[in-house]
């Protein structure tokens, strides 16, 4: 399995895309340096030479533009059958919404007192985030709570969500 990938501007700073026998596998956000998070990735290259990597490009440029609420790409999940059950339910979860660990849970049908523990710790072991839109999960008294880029960017992913979905103001 050769995998590739590109680096999209945003507005807090290069976010990577990798994609891998037709499927995307990799969404990451800067190192706190603010370069661009390529360790082991494999190869870089031109969108234009891979459709998924493309499209993948292309839809991420579009969501940081406030321009595309829903991703359609191929998606290759590295996790446990409980972890992927868990990220197909954060993709349920509305564009410009909040959700709570345990509404999640009980969304997925689990018993939020006994599992919204495990359903966080899916959430961070989620390596497609924007994608499947774990920024989206708050913590059940409504602060924003740990996020693989950094509360701040949880935050600003929210805002921009926020002020597409309703034309102003933001959640947080």
């Amino acid at each position: 399995m050769t995998t590739t990938y590109a680096v999209v501007r945003a507005p807090f700073g290069p976010v990577t895309v990798a994609v891998a026998d037709g499927a995307v596998t990799d969404v990451r956000f800067p190192h706190l340096d603010g370069s661009a998070a390529t360790d082991g990735l494999g190869e870089p290259a031109a969108p234009a030479d891979d459709p998924v990597l493309a499209a993948a490009v292309q839809q991420l440029t579009a969501y940081l533009a406030g321009e595309l609420r829903d991703f359609e790409l191929p998606l290759r999940y590295r996790g446990s059958p409980f972890q992927q059950r868990v990220w197909e339910g954060l993709r349920a979860v509305p564009y410009g919404t909040t959700t709570t660990y345990g509404a999640l849970a009980t969304a997925l049908g689990l018993d939020p007192r006994t599992s919204a523990r495990a359903v966080g710790a899916a959430n961070g072991a989620n390596r497609l985030p924007i994608v499947v839109p774990c920024h989206r999960v708050i913590g059940a008294d409504g602060t924003l709570t740990g996020f693989s880029g950094g509360v701040e960017r949880k935050r600003e992913l929210l805002a921009l969500e926020a002020r597409v979905a309703s034309g102003a103001g933001t959640l947080f």
